[in-house]
């Protein structure tokens, strides 16, 4: 079995993004990396918690990305925190680029995968919720949590 048949292998993923943004449309991008790069990737060493996505002169930037460095490459690393280019089609920028500058939205970095040998990231489109939203969903979830435990807790003592 080759490497190019795993469907999809996540390297890092952003699960403060989906607390933080409403997020409103998704896209997968390709991401220009060099090999020690890839390499680090490889080994799982890469996090997505500070990055942003900007558009800048009809292209799509990742800033803030941390990629580990790669121990053998030693004599030409890479920028750890380097900016690195998106690769999207043309009607995607344009799309991007007047959402961010018209409707307020951002451009937050979901996760980072392999996906058939390639190294993709999910950008999505949202807007920044409000603190009352945040906890709002906060006390969904805890009441949520509260009523499964009761269920097992229930179930649990009907079998003693």
């Amino acid at each position: 079995m080759s490497r190019r048949n795993d469907s999809q292998k996540y390297i890092a993923q952003n699960r403060a993004a989906t607390f933080h943004y409403d997020i409103s449309e998704r896209f997968e991008a390709g991401i220009v990396l060099r090999g020690s790069e890839v390499k680090s990737l490889r080994e799982g060493r890469a996090t997505l918690s500070e990055a942003y996505a900007a558009v800048e002169q009809g292209e799509v930037w990742l800033r803030q990305m941390h990629i580990a460095s790669f121990f053998a490459a030693r004599a030409f690393p890479h920028a750890e925190r380097g900016a690195r280019k998106l690769l999207l089609h043309a009607r995607e920028i344009r799309h991007l680029e007047r959402a961010v500058s018209r409707e307020g939205y951002t451009l937050v970095p979901l996760n980072l995968y392999f996906k058939e040998g390639w190294v993709k990231v999910t950008l999505g489109l949202g807007r920044g919720k409000k603190a009352h939203d945040k906890r709002a969903v906060l006390a969904e979830k805890t009441e949520a949590r509260e009523a499964l435990e009761e269920l097992r807790a229930r179930r649990d003592g009907s079998r003693k």
